[in-house]
This record gives C-alpha cells, structure tokens and sequence, in this order.
C-alpha cells in the first residue's frame, strides 16, 4: 500500500481550470476552490533590485539593468554533465555575462529562445566573480523582456508576489496557477454588497484581486489588500450583528427584583466597593433587567475585583426567583470560588441550616471528580432549585445537569471557553428561555481587538483596584547572573522566616516528560476538568524575531535547555539552604481532585511555605498570605500566562514580588520582553504590548501566534478605521435583512468563515 497521502479533490469548477502540476499544487496548499485560491494573499512581494550602470556594478551588489542582449553561447561542462550557458548583455556603458548552469535540454532550449540576440530584457540578479575569479559575473539571474517605454518599465519593475509554499512546490507554479485562476475571477462569491464598496471606495472583488496578485505598483498590492481587510471586517461584524439581532428575538428572565440577597451581602462586605466595581456593577445590572439575554464581557486587569461584582449579580437572578451558574475552567479555580463565595455570603449561604440566614440560599459545587453521593446531592438541589448558585467546571454543561430556572450564567476566563459551550448553557434557560450571560477575563482586550474579535459582547471595563492590596513588584532574573538568583532564593526564604508562603511555578510536571508532550509543557496536561493545566499559549521564546521593536544589535539566541519539572524542583529546593525547614508541597494536573484539593486547603490554611507547581494555579487562586511568585524558564510562557501568574501574589496587605527566572541570554529579545512584562504597570498595558509583539492570536482561539485562523487580513491594530466601518455597514444591512434573505453570497461567506475558522475560535477573547 502507497505511503504517500491522499490529496483532498478541487472543486469541479477549479478541476476544470487547472490541471496537472498546478492542480496538484492547490491541492497540497488546501487551495480546493476559485474563492479561496484567489483570497490567499501573497505572504510578500519582491521587486527588482535598485536600477545601475553595467560600468558601475562591483561583486556583492544586488542589482537590475536594462539590457540588450549581445551574444549567446554554450558548452558542456567538464566535470559533470550538464551545459553552461553565458549570454552576454550590455547597457551601452560596459558588457556583462550572464551565466546558467543547466542539467535539463529543454531548459537550454528555452533560454535559447529567450535570450535572443538584440531582445531587450531587464535583468536582475547578484553580481560575483567567475569560476577563475577574473571577470564578473550574474549567475542564474532573473529576466523578463520588456517594452522600451515608460509603462514597459512600469510593469518590469512591478511587484511580483511570493505565495506561502511547501515542500516540492515551486513559486512559478502557484504563480501560473493564480494567473490562470484570475481569467475567472467575475465568478467569485462577492459578500460585501456593492454599494458599500463603492461608499467606502474600495475596489469591487475583481479588480481587486486582479491588483493584489498581478499587481503593476505599491498602490495597487494596497488597494487589493484594503478589499481583503474591509471584507473580513465586514463578514465577521456580520455575525456579530445577526447574534444580537438574534438575542433580541429570544426571551430571557428579567432579574429586576433588589433583596433580599444583594443588599444583605453588601452590609457585610468587609471592605468598601471600588467607585469602577460600582459603575461596572449598575452597568451590569441595567443589562440583566432586560427581558432578552444580556452577553457581557467584563475585563478587568487581575485582582481588580471582578468576582465580587460578578457575585452581586448572581444574587440578584436569586432574589429575582432564578439561579446563576459560575463556570471555571479547572477544578483548582471551581474549588476556589467556591471556598471565597461561601466565605463572602457566611450564613447567606447556608439556607436550611440551624446557622443559616432567613433568606439564604445555597451554594453548590459541581466537578468532574466528585464522589458520586455528593454529586448525587449537588444535582438534587440543581433540579429542585434549592442551590440558588452553583460553580463547576464543564460538568455544569452535561445533558445530566437540569437547572430549574437559570437566570444568569457567569463565565471566569473567557479565553478557556468557546461558543459552543456557552450554546450548551444557554440552552439550561427555563421554558424555552435564554439566560443571561457575563464572561471575565483578566486579560484585558484593546477595545478595537474586543471589536473584530468578541464583537456580539458588550464590553465592560474595570480599571481600578480594591485599595486594601499592597501589589506586586517583578524583576527578570537571569541564570547567567549567579548572584542574582542566588538573591532571588534569598528573598524568597526571607518571607518564608516572616510567615509568608511562595509559589514556584515550572513548565513541565516531570523533567523526562517528553518536550511538547501533552502532560509536561506548559500550558498543557490535564486537571480533570476543562483547560488541563491552562489554555497552549505562545511562549516568549518562540516569539517571531522580526516582530521585535528592539535594536538591530542584539545577543544570539542559544538553544533552548530542557524545562525544569515540579517533582525534580520540589526535591532541589528541599535541599537548599535559603529554604532550610521551609514546608514544600506540590500542585499539578496529574493529581486527583482530592488530592488537588487537599493540598490546596494546607496552602490556604498556612501549613505550606513553598507551593511548587504548573499553570494549574494560573488563574483564581487566592492566597492573601503569598507574597512571592518564582516563575522557573519564564521564556516558556507568554504574555497573558506571566501576568496572570504574578497575580498570584501581593492578594493582602503584604506587597508581593515576581521572579521571572529565565535562562535566556542578557540582551536577547527574549530577555527584553521579560524585562517589557517585568515594566508593564498593569493588564492594559500589557495587552498593547501583546498585540503588538504577535498580533490578536492570542485574542481568538487556539492559534497563539497572531497568524491564527480567526483573522487573516485584519490587523487590529492597524485596521481601526475599516473595523469601525465594517461595525456599522454590517449593522445596517442586518437590520434592514435580518436573515440576509437578498444576500446569499454574504451567507456563504458565513458559513465558510464558521466552517474553517471553527466557531469557538471567532468567540474566545
């Protein structure tokens, strides 16, 4: 049986353009029909090489002339078989050869042929010395005949595109390919209506791809590319307004009742509400008093206070007769909810209870590793509507689990979840209703990335922190630099000895884990529950060089050293004596739920110094005591993991400080977006430098490099003006056509922008 692997078919009418060499080619790049062959855009353009005299060139030079050619001769060359073919050129001010060495007759043919004496070429190409080092030369350069006329050298010197390839396939066959696909570009699929275009003056779908992949100047790879940029700005807005178009249409319980709940709660706070968790908070509950869903994105930068208004909500769906749902991505975060709701409600929480308050309600947990008794008892008070707010991980979304009235939904990590489940949720609402639905996060999203990525959310911001958090101070330690990490485990057993606790976080659980392997990288393994240790994302170190704002003058990068492991840590740091006594436990995935929570309860209880764990603590864990964060090969992870981590920290009244520990070199660009992080004052700040370090990958899905599926020709940041106008054309075609009845081609875009882009990644934030 062959090995080799069998290509998906083109589409008949692409079968019937292309053939051969061309077709097999569109089919290895997954180029299968004429709409999305021609909407791959070339990864960049090459020209020739600045115009020179012949007399002036010298060996090095990159240049192009405009020849004629003088004379064409061959002959075999001596050492293997082949011919050496030299034309000779000249502009009038000297003669240069023009040398190719061929093995194929049909290519000496065809550059006979071509190279005829008298033609008029424009040649370009490097020029260097001959075999014997006594005359220059240009080997294998390129030329193409042209017209002695200024729209001659227009088009000789035009843009020539350079499409993304692979193994085996050649850049003049995707080139002829394209060439031959642009004689059928009036049959292509045009989503964005042309009134639009020509309001906007934006090229119609045609001619711009005609100037994107033929094109004669800059202006013109800019004007093809503008349609590209409108139009993907113009489908995905599309989506998001026939989404609220859609939420408007189904109805949703209307939480409008104040008490008892919510007063009760807010007399016992322990501190004062923030004057923005108070903003942020009405703003909230003016959308959950409307009778269709709400669907909120809340981003506040971490530590800011999103649970408390995130609880304040949920007892209003109580008070108004409803439940509220919190869903975690791993069990580690659910448990910890869980432990800091009850806390806040005290005797609020207890209903039923001797100790429970008169209005109380109760507060159920549910995860995937529960025992089946207590999980037995978590669904009971689920269906009867006696557990007015339940916290779980993705078990909340099994078929099992029946709400009785579920008014609000409340997300933590909205980057963890996708479309899909929040679909699954929705569907929980009572008799045929949706609930309403706020999502967190703690990665803050500029507002034109919230725009092109989450937009059927409305966005609302927390800016300010609660006052009673002393903060958290990071410094990028390097390996290189005994002393300073020496000081690093210093600092860190100096606040063990004053009664304070310390995280150190690894990239992988063991060492002889397998590098990348599921269960040791970070970012990856798995916790019993949704998300394993935290959401694949970049690292640092992998981040592309010439997105880099540094300077050209720049350390090496050397290779990578294996990551260190929890388990191997845990071991070297028992042994060190900046740590001597100090109480070390470990946290991964590979433990169970009881084991996870046992450990996580000594933490919290103060019987644990040092914590040494994965990106399983990552988000939600809350630890007032901890007051150092020591985050091991911190090039391993990205921007949003970084941040999140040195959150852990600085949670009460003792300031807290992050080690980013990094064997990168000083100096490296790896080292200088650790010192960036380190620097950034707040998530916002951080997100600019995010986006602008990889793009919005890391904004829509699973692609974590800002090449990702979800945005192909949108740059958020570049592209504010298209976005806003896309926002509001998208809009006002929805509300004239909610079910785009006179659009067809705009559904088709839809619909294969869902099918390849896979819906959860348009929604992750």
């Amino acid at each position: 049986m062959s090995s080799r692997r069998k290509l998906p078919p083109l589409t008949p009418q692409l079968a019937e353009i292309l053939a051969g060499k061309e077709a097999t080619a569109m089919k290895s790049l997954g180029l299968l029909d004429l709409d999305t062959m021609l909407r791959q855009a070339p990864r960049r353009y090459v020209t020739p090489a600045p115009l020179e005299h012949l007399r002036n060139v010298h060996v090095g030079m990159e240049v192009s002339a405009e020849v004629w050619v003088v004379s064409v001769k061959e002959r075999q060359m001596r050492s293997r078989r082949g011919t050496i073919l030299e034309a000779r050129v000249t502009d009038g001010t000297d003669e240069l050869p023009l040398t190719f060495f061929l093995n194929n007759p049909g290519q000496v043919a065809w550059h006979r042929r071509t190279l005829e004496p008298g033609k008029r070429l424009l040649v370009w190409g490097t020029v260097g010395w001959d075999k014997r080092g006594e005359t220059i030369q240009i080997t294998h350069p390129q030329y193409e005949e042209f017209e002695d006329t200024d729209a001659g050298r227009i088009r000789a010197h035009r843009p020539r595109p350079v499409y993304p390839l692979r193994k085996n396939i050649a850049l003049s066959t995707v080139r002829s390919a394209m060439k031959k696909a642009l004689n059928h570009v009036e049959e292509l699929e045009q989503p964005v209506p042309r009134e639009l275009l020509d309001r906007r003056g934006i090229d119609r779908l045609p001619e711009a791809m005609r100037l994107l992949h033929q094109p004669l100047t800059w202006q013109d790879v800019n004007r093809g590319k503008r349609h590209l940029v409108y139009e993907e700005a113009f489908v995905l807005q599309t989506i998001f307004a026939q989404r609220r178009v859609a939420d408007a249409r189904t109805p949703a319980p209307a939480l409008r009742v104040e008490g008892p709940l919510q007063p009760a709660f807010d007399q016992r706070l322990p501190f004062e509400l923030t004057e923005g968790q108070q903003y942020v908070g009405q703003e909230i509950i003016e959308r959950l008093e409307r009778d269709h869903p709400t669907s909120v994105l809340l981003q506040g930068d971490v530590g800011s206070g999103k649970t408390v208004i995130a609880l304040r909500a949920m007892l209003r769906a109580v008070d108004s007769g409803h439940q509220a749902a919190l869903l975690a991505p791993t069990e580690v975060l659910a448990e910890q909810h869980h432990r800091t709701i009850t806390e806040l409600l005290g005797d609020l929480a207890r209903a039923g209870q001797l100790d429970g308050h008169a209005d109380a309600t109760r507060v159920r947990l549910l995860t995937g590793s529960q025992r089946t008794a207590e999980r037995r008892r978590t669904l009971l008070d689920v269906t009867s509507g006696e557990a007015g707010i339940v916290i779980g991980t993705h078990a909340l979304l099994t078929e099992s689990v029946e709400f009785a009235s579920l008014g609000l939904v409340v997300i933590d990590e909205q980057h963890r979840f996708g479309v899909d489940h929040r679909r699954q949720l929705r569907a929980k609402g009572p008799n045929g209703a949706s609930p309403h639905m706020v999502v967190m996060t703690a990665t803050p999203i500029p507002r034109t990335a919230a725009l092109a990525t989450v937009g059927d959310l409305d966005v609302v911001t927390l800016r300010d922190r609660p006052g009673m958090r002393a903060g958290v101070e990071s410094f990028v330690v390097h390996e290189d630099l005994p002393k300073w990490e020496q000081r690093m485990w210093q600092r860190a057993g100096e606040e063990v000895a004053a009664g304070r606790q310390v995280f150190v976080v690894c990239a992988r659980i063991d060492e002889a884990d397998v590098e990348g392997g599921s269960d040791g990288s970070a970012g990856a393994g798995s916790d019993g529950s949704a998300g394993g240790e935290g959401e694949p994302e970049l690292p640092l170190a992998a981040l592309p060089r010439h997105l880099d704002p540094g300077t050209a003058a720049e350390a090496e990068e050397p290779p990578p050293l294996p990551a260190r492991g929890v388990t191997e840590t845990a071991r070297r740091l028992a042994s060190r004596p900046e740590l001597a006594g100090a109480r070390i436990a470990v946290l991964h995935g590979r433990l169970s739920g009881e084991e996870k929570q046992e450990v996580m309860a000594r933490v919290v209880a103060g019987e644990v110094d040092v914590l040494v764990a994965t990106t399983v603590i990552e988000v939600g864990v809350d630890v007032p005591n901890a007051s150092v964060m020591i985050v091991l090969d911190a090039e391993r992870f990205g921007v949003s993991q970084l941040h999140q981590l040195r959150g852990r920290v600085g949670r009460g009244a003792h300031p807290g400080i992050a080690f980013l520990d990094t064997r990168a070199v000083p100096g490296s660009p790896t080292s200088r977006r650790l010192e960036q992080i380190a620097q950034a004052v707040d998530g916002f700040a951080l997100a600019e430098l995010d986006l602008q370090h990889r793009g919005a990958g890391d904004l829509v899905g699973d692609q974590q490099s800002g090449l990702g599926r979800t945005l192909r020709y949108l740059d958020v940041l570049r592209d504010v003006d298209a976005i806003e106008q896309a926002r509001k054309d998208a809009r006002a075609v929805v509300e004239v056509d909610p079910d785009l009845l006179t659009h067809p081609d705009l559904v088709a875009a839809i619909e294969r922008r869902l099918q390849d882009a896979d819906p959860d990644d348009v929604e992750r934030s």
